[in-house]
């Protein structure tokens, strides 16, 4: 008997290391998606700022085409409509083409954001992205280690997330500079509590779905990066707002 319990606690120390190591490559897939896609946004948006502008600071015809005429509306929106359209076609999609989609979506998002390298000095874009990285980590190892669940969060979260949404859409065309201050405080508190959310939920739909096919874990880490990206660059331009100084 006791040889028994000890090959079964073997066995289960096992399957406990592997999926730990499942888990690890798993969540190291999820990161390194959504570095890689910031990445691209950054050079999108830094590109797209340095064509826009002449050398004497004032726009050239392509940035006065794409900040000034109703094509901004679009570049401002495209970014909006494709996650939800992604969302509801990544099942459609094999692992390469969803890949391809969610770094297509980080180069419009860089073409969307890219009005910051003209409205902030490149010394508060860094200071306030790596603080933001500070933030983001912390706030994701808390999620990934915590032993508290945080599901109850998420309904609460979304809620104010479509109601941010709503007021930024709305403070558009109010310009109300009191409505964009509170926008971001409530920003920065919601994606902080979703950076923290997002990464429990991506780690236990790892330990839920570990037996699953590599083709969905590799759309599940797709959409997981997706998320964690969107929570780190809406919690960068918030911050941003706070911290930046201006040209």
């Amino acid at each position: 008997m006791q040889d028994y319990n000890s090959i079964r606690t073997a066995g289960t120390a096992t399957r406990s290391a592997a999926v730990d190591e499942g888990l690890r490559a798993y969540m190291n897939k999820v990161y390194s998606l959504m570095a890689v896609a910031m990445l691209v946004t950054a050079g999108a948006a830094w590109g797209i700022a340095g064509l826009a502008m002449n050398a004497d600071g004032t726009l050239s015809p392509f940035g006065a085409a794409i900040y000034t005429s109703p094509l901004k509306w679009l570049i401002m929106f495209a970014p909006l409509i494709m996650v939800f359209a992604f969302g509801a076609a990544v099942n459609r999609l094999s692992v390469s083409a969803a890949t391809t989609v969610f770094y297509f979506f980080a180069a419009i998002m860089g073409v969307s954001i890219s009005w910051i390298f003209m409205v902030y000095t490149s010394f508060s874009i860094v200071q306030t992205f790596l603080i933001t990285a500070i933030a983001f980590a912390g706030l994701s190892l808390y999620g990934y280690t915590t032993k508290r669940d945080l599901s109850g969060m998420g309904t609460f979260l979304m809620m104010g997330l479509i109601g941010l949404i709503i007021a930024s859409i709305v403070n558009i065309f109010l310009k109300s500079s009191a409505m964009q201050f509170a926008i971001s405080a409530i920003g920065i508190l919601i994606f902080a509590g979703l950076t923290a959310f997002d990464t429990q939920n991506i780690k236990n739909t790892y330990l839920q779905m570990a037996n699953s096919d590599r083709d969905f874990l590799g759309k599940a880490a797709i959409m997981g990066a997706l998320q964690l990206y969107l929570d780190f660059l809406n919690m960068f331009m918030f911050l941003l707002q706070f911290m930046g100084n201006r040209d």
